[in-house]
């Protein structure tokens, strides 16, 4: 009889192994057991791989897996020092093809992590009765780790949900049960967000007695309505979005930063009120870095010395308003920066959201900080943009105010452009522009610079000119060559060829 052996990564893994769709390569650091056999079977046993979970996870958040994206829209332009990092999606001219490195990580780093899960999930029931209860949580965490990164997938590989079109539209291939031998094709939009509803009903059963905390760092009940919430956006069913985005508003158990301090908290120290999940960090683990938008240097002549990749653009400094908590706390044009070989301090604004933790740096900082996959914040604009759609005018106002009041911004009125204004405003750097503006069928025309960064930006049609249409086929990122090659049942998407 022929033994087929599986694997799944151990918590002593650092970072995740690569694997291609069909999931067929043995990763390292990895435990391997018989099909069959039971996996799980004492409790450190089981605690290493929850572990293993939750690290697979971690190394999805951040870095690469959310600026890629960012980078292609309409916020930030690229330094003449950026080097061609992120330069073709940045550009999407024919430098952005099937095998573009950012790319080929989304997919390959997020289908190794549901390997993961898949093999958990099948094991999770065959333990010993002293082990039920615990696995179980597991489990529920594992389907919402699950419904998370098919979730990120369909919103960066399918088109956007489309009720009239969902069952026909492809999407990514359906992964659920681990099978070395499979080459699956794409399922359809509709499917992959039947299946993402389905592992969030299963979360939500698991996870019914895990109550949330904030800054929790692995998944709870309040994570999966969260991440509920983003699905019925999606779905546009949007009473349902509203309904789960208020359940995280009326608890009040996450409250908004509204003061400099506040802010603070939340976005250097990574001690704030209103992480609904906070992924764990620690110096000697480290996370992913968002450094492209600081790289920070200490120079003899003067001092602390940035040199960014990329700066905001000026419709990106003209949306906040005078006092708005945010714009201080994310933007600077007080520092050093050196750019093209000449020194500027004064001249634009460089962004800093995410300049780093100094906890979790032993030199510089790094661009380092816990990653909050959902927060309060969020589930404001998820509530105010749902009831606007759904007509409901002055709770929409209520949701999209109290974020306002809450940053010291203007206060106006809930219409369709001041929500997803104010999306823009709140999520900026976070990897989320993408994703909304596919949804709303929006495209952008040019990146205008800021002035006093004019000489040291890339200029010309591909960059501060870039115009990106509605329809660009570009939202719909290309499946990677080396799965094209290896799986001959995989269909490219439009526009890049097979």
């Amino acid at each position: 009889m022929k033994k087929i052996f599986k694997y799944i990564a151990s918590a002593a893994a650092v970072v995740s192994v690569l694997a291609s769709c069909n999931l067929d390569l043995v990763p390292i650091s990895s435990i391997a057991y018989e099909e069959g056999g039971q996996l799980i079977q004492t409790q450190a046993n089981l605690t290493a791989l929850e572990n293993g979970l939750l690290q697979s996870y971690r190394t999805l958040q951040m870095g690469e897996f959310e600026i890629a994206s960012e980078v292609m829209m309409d916020g930030f332009n690229a330094t003449l020092d950026y080097g061609n990092n992120y330069g073709g999606i940045h550009k999407t001219d024919y430098n952005f093809t099937s095998s573009d490195y950012y790319v080929e990580d989304y997919w390959s780093y997020n289908y190794s992590a549901i390997k993961n899960y898949n093999i958990f999930i099948a094991a999770a029931d065959n333990v010993s009765d002293d082990l039920k209860a615990n696995a179980r949580v597991a489990k529920g965490e594992a389907f919402f780790l699950r419904a998370s990164s098919y979730l990120n997938l369909a919103r960066h590989f399918g088109k956007a949900y489309n009720a009239s079109t969902a069952d026909s539209d492809l999407c990514v291939p359906l992964v659920t049960v681990y099978d070395q031998q499979e080459k699956p094709a794409r399922a359809t939009v509709k499917e992959v967000y039947t299946q993402i509803k389905a592992d969030l009903d299963s979360a939500a059963l698991c996870l019914a007695g895990v109550k949330g905390a904030v800054r929790s760092n692995r998944p709870t009940i309040d994570a999966v309505n969260a991440l509920y919430a983003r699905y019925f956006l999606d779905v546009a069913d949007y009473a349902s979005a509203a309904e789960y985005a208020h359940k995280l508003i009326d608890a009040g158990t996450y409250k908004l930063a509204s003061t400099a301090e506040e802010m603070a908290a939340e976005f250097v120290n990574d001690a704030g009120t209103e992480p609904i999940y906070q992924v764990h960090a620690s110096l000697a683990e480290g996370t992913n870095a968002s450094a492209v938008w600081t790289y920070w240097t200490s120079d003899s002549n003067h001092g602390e010395v940035f040199r960014p990749y990329f700066l905001p653009t000026q419709s990106v400094i003209d949306m906040y308003s005078t006092g708005d908590l945010r714009f201080a706390a994310w933007f600077d044009n007080t520092e050093w920066v050196l750019l093209n070989g000449k020194y500027y301090q004064g001249d634009f604004y460089i962004f800093k959201k995410f300049w780093g933790n100094p906890a979790l740096t032993s030199a510089i900082r790094n661009g380092r900080q816990a990653p909050k996959p959902l927060t309060i914040a969020e589930q404001y604009l998820i509530a105010a943009e749902a009831e606007e759609a759904a007509g409901n005018a002055s709770a929409a106002k209520a949701d999209l105010n109290a974020l306002q009041v809450a940053r010291n911004a203007d206060i106006t009125d809930a219409t369709k452009d001041n929500i997803r204004k104010e999306w823009f405003k709140e999520t900026i750097g976070c990897g989320l522009r993408m994703s909304c503006m596919k949804r709303w069928g929006l495209g952008y025309n040019g990146r205008p610079a800021q002035a006093g960064a004019a000489v040291i930006l890339n200029s010309g049609d591909i960059y501060d000119g870039k115009v990106f249409a509605a329809d660009d086929y570009h939202y719909q990122w290309p499946i990677p060559s080396h799965e094209m090659k290896i799986n001959k049942n995989l269909k490219q998407n439009g526009g890049y060829g097979e």
